[in-house]
């Protein structure tokens, strides 16, 4: 356990696999040719059934479930969770909002609770192996559906979670931006992130230490992918991005580079400088495999 620690470990991801065709492209392209090793599905997204066909012909990659609560589509019928989903029959995109309803209304709770057991069971459906779970705008760091993950998802072999600490000095010194920004962020969810390390390791889950691409989501290009690998601290960090290799008519946010982090992924001058970094990518598979 202790040479682990010590040791540069990295998992890359694609988040929103589903979503679209050309983010489904992205994923499946920059895992054959490029440094992606793990994605994670959207089960009630518009592609996810072509998500799926390119996964199972994809032995080697790893993919996990992208729980959906917010700024999406929900997986059961909107009848059935009124107070998760607007008249659009969509979930809301005020995330404060929702994550205070989620918290003090325990019929709400009983819907997500439904809500997320649905979205477990559609994934089991698929016949891929669960490598892990995270949620949209990384909603389970909220402690009420951070619980009902972990219980759901013993029913369905949930072995690793994603813990979204993105650490202010490594990050700072890869990028030189945003300074404000990534102090705030790591002063107001420290105490949450604290919580959900407690919960997660008590549950005797496997997760990663760091994660890279919160600050900088949309924007994770070749340059600023090679600085973040450069700045790795030991332990298991994920970078994750949403590539895409083009821009899809309903793309939110409009004005993120999707082509220009897929073209990271693949980049010759990434791979090279992952290779020459000694760092060893890893999957949320092995982590679980070594007790991580």
């Amino acid at each position: 356990m202790g040479k682990v620690a010590a040791m540069r470990r990295l998992i890359v991801t694609a988040d929103d696999f589903g979503l679209a065709i050309p983010v489904n492209e992205a994923v499946e392209q920059a895992h054959l040719h490029g440094i992606l090793s793990t994605a994670s599905l959207m089960v009630a997204a518009p592609e996810t059934g072509d998500a799926v066909k390119r996964a199972r012909r994809l032995p080697k990659l790893r993919v996990g479930l992208h729980v959906v609560l917010v700024n999406g589509r929900p997986a059961l019928p909107a009848g059935r969770i009124p107070g998760l989903v607007d008249e659009q029959g969509r979930f809301a995109t005020d995330l404060f909002a929702a994550g205070v309803r989620y918290f003090f209304k325990p019929g709400v709770r009983r819907q997500l609770e439904d809500e997320i057991r649905e979205q477990f069971r559609l994934f089991a459906q698929t016949g891929l192996q669960l490598d892990h779970v995270n949620a949209q705008n990384h909603m389970h760091v909220h402690p009420t559906i951070l619980s009902l993950i972990i219980k759901i998802g013993r029913e369905f072999g949930l072995r690793a979670i994603r813990i979204p600490y993105e650490p202010f000095t490594p990050a700072w010194r890869a990028t030189r931006t945003r300074f404000g920004p990534r102090l705030a962020q790591a002063a107001l969810l420290a105490p949450w992130l604290s919580f959900m390390k407690r919960r997660v390791r008590a549950a005797g889950l496997a997760a990663n230490d760091y994660v890279f691409g919160m600050i900088d989501s949309g924007q994770m290009d070749a340059r600023r992918l090679s600085e973040f690998i450069a700045e790795l601290p030991p332990g298991t960090s994920e970078i994750y991005s949403h590539p895409a290799t083009a821009v899809w008519p309903q793309a939110d946010p409009p004005g993120a580079d999707y082509s220009g982090e897929f073209a990271a992924l693949i980049d010759p001058a990434v791979i090279a400088s992952l290779r020459r970094s000694e760092v060893q990518p890893v999957t949320f598979t092995d982590l679980a495999r070594d007790g991580v």
